[in-house]
């Protein structure tokens, strides 16, 4: 009896002293609940404070591992949610995280759901409930393009985004400003702490420990302007096309707007996709994933012929009072012809009125006199074959042709050095994207100087401070003053010129400078291309707008991009009106 009474002493201080920390927290652990506060998500607003991108309320169902009851929770929770309890299995075991902290399951479920589960929550041992913030997109701005779309984390995620504080199951950007801006817009995650009886039933809150209140991510406000998105939306919807369209404020780089087409509705990405829906988009000939304006990948056609012009100038190769050879409609180069647009010809020109009819022909000797390597290096100091910078990911660099760069292709010295001909009028193995085309008009309407293109004006931080976004100088463009007056004259021409190839911009409200550009395409009609500025004495927008398969910028692109920037100017005061139908002279030389 002695022996007995020593080992139940025994024990009884072995449980109740030596272990009594250990088993304290066991116990705990078995009657405290954690429940995550997910925060609510930074609203994203267009330079008007127009809500782009805000939140709805959406219930969520969880497992606690340690709580649930082998043979009972699995199988009623699947019958509640509609859910095989393999997929349930598969589901926990992905957003797994501890065995006391609850493992997503589903998500976007109903208040029926939610009160079968609070009214029944001893049938249910392990199952909780709780409450996030998912994402809403307003339709018709194109809004995917740039702000992209926030899913779930994947395992990779969490592992390489620990110190982030990524977790199994957390909704994270995935694209566009989603992504790079998603430490702003997600906020930190709270902690709130529930009591549950041994059956899992909730007791309510527990009153030994305070929550932790979750901190909401921070709101950011863009330069897009959302009516001018939808004046895009429109255009391209009309003309059922595919394309892209990039605005930019050249004073400071802000972008106005940038689509793509055809786009894609970013809510679709709120919830799982069903696999026949991602695969129809996948297998979709017209390529909606493709954001054009980061990542399509275009000859520039006539557009690039300022680049040509510009570096001519600055070698010396040629002067503003130049006068090449007259254009008869083409003309030959070694053992090939060269065409042309036009059949008729241009006859002799000078650089200004070349730029301004577009003469294929002037350029093809200017490209000849500038010669490969002058042309790549005038190229890449102008923006070309590198990413702009902007910040949101996803952009390419474009191909920009040198001497290695053929040598590579071709075989060294097995390559013509009249390849150079067909870079001089953006044709070729000559690539860029649409922003990087605006990025280097930003450039001509400005002086030279170009600005980084951004989309965030400024961070509103949960605290109320606000961070903004300066601008920044991403390069000069290589030219001089006299160049770019030149430049600037000849892009005037293309408007008001009494044989310009954008008359069609002309209004008398103010003046438009551009260019068109009509880009061969081996896979069929040729690329429609128009960039340029307005107002052309006092630049405020940049307008880059290209169509697929379209034919002639001067038919297609060059009037969509004037509804663009009438649409961005129309709320300004109207200014005298510009006198039209009169011929602009030949500009002064210099």
């Amino acid at each position: 009896m002695a022996l007995a009474m020593l080992l139940i002493i025994g024990g009884l201080i072995y449980l109740q002293i030596i272990s009594h920390s250990y088993f304290y927290e066991q116990s705990e652990n078995n009657r405290i609940r954690i429940r995550p506060i997910i925060p609510k998500r930074g609203v994203i607003y267009d330079r008007n404070m127009e809500m782009i991108a805000d939140n709805k309320v959406s219930f969520t169902v969880s497992v606690v591992p340690c709580e649930m009851v082998k043979g009972e929770t699995l199988p009623r929770l699947g019958q509640l949610l509609k859910m095989d309890t393999l997929e349930i299995k598969q589901r926990m075991s992905a957003n797994f995280a501890g065995i006391y902290i609850p493992a997503l399951v589903r998500r976007e479920q109903g208040i029926d759901v939610i009160s079968a589960l609070e009214e029944n929550s001893e049938y249910y041992p392990g199952v909780s409930y709780g409450v996030e913030s998912v994402r809403r997109y307003t339709d018709s701005i194109a809004a995917e393009t740039f702000i992209g779309y926030i899913a779930e984390v994947s395992p990779d995620e969490v592992n390489l985004s620990s110190p982030k504080g990524y977790r199994p199951g957390r909704l994270i950007g995935k694209k566009g400003l989603e992504k790079s801006y998603d430490d702003y817009l997600r906020g930190l995650e709270g902690t709130d702490f529930i009591e549950v009886s041994a059956r899992g039933k909730i007791i309510g809150p527990y009153e030994g420990r305070s929550s932790v209140p979750a901190v909401p991510g921070s709101d950011i406000v863009l330069g897009i302007d959302a009516n001018l998105q939808r004046t895009a939306v429109r255009i391209f919807d009309s003309l059922q096309a595919s394309g892209a369209v990039v605005a930019i404020d050249p004073r400071n780089g802000e972008i106005l707007a940038l689509a793509s087409f055809p786009d894609l509705d970013p809510n679709i990405f709120a919830e799982i996709i069903p696999n026949n829906i991602w695969q129809a988009i996948v297998a979709d000939s017209s390529h909606p994933l493709l954001n054009r304006p980061l990542a399509g990948l275009y000859p520039p056609g006539s557009t690039a012929k300022f680049l040509t012009g510009g570096a001519a100038l600055e070698t010396g190769a040629i002067t503003p009072e130049t006068l090449l050879r007259g254009c008869g409609g083409g003309m030959q180069f070694g053992n090939r012809f060269f065409k042309c647009w036009e059949p008729r010809g241009h006859g002799r020109l000078d650089i200004y009125h070349a730029v301004e009819q577009s003469c294929d022909v002037y350029f093809y000797q200017v490209g000849q006199l500038l010669g490969l390597d002058n042309w790549n290096e005038y190229a890449l100091k102008s923006g070309f074959g590198k990413r702009t910078g902007i910040d949101i990911p996803g952009e390419f660099n474009g191909i920009i042709p040198s001497t290695r760069y053929y040598d590579r292709v071709y075989g060294k010295k097995q390559w013509s050095k009249l390849l150079v001909i067909n870079l001089a009028i953006g044709q070729g193995e000559f690539t860029i994207t649409p922003l990087q085309l605006a990025q280097f008009y930003c450039g001509l309407a400005n002086n030279g100087v170009v600005y980084k293109p951004h989309l965030v004006r400024e961070i509103r931080q949960a605290d109320g401070s606000i961070e903004e976004m300066s601008p920044t100088v991403s390069f000069h463009l290589p030219f001089s003053e006299q160049t770019l007056s030149v430049l600037d004259q000849a892009a005037e021409l293309v408007v008001q010129g009494s044989r310009g190839t954008a008359q069609r911009l002309r209004n008398k409200y103010y003046l438009v400078s551009g260019k068109t550009g009509t880009a061969q395409n081996p896979h069929g009609r040729d690329h429609s291309w128009f960039a340029g500025f307005a107002p052309s004495n006092d630049p405020k927008i940049v307008v880059c707008v290209l169509v697929e398969n379209a034919g002639h910028g001067s038919e297609v692109a060059a009037p969509l991009a004037g509804k663009i920037i009438q649409q961005y100017l129309r709320p300004e005061p109207a200014p005298q009106p510009v006198a039209q139908n009169q011929e602009i002279k030949a500009p002064p030389k210099l």
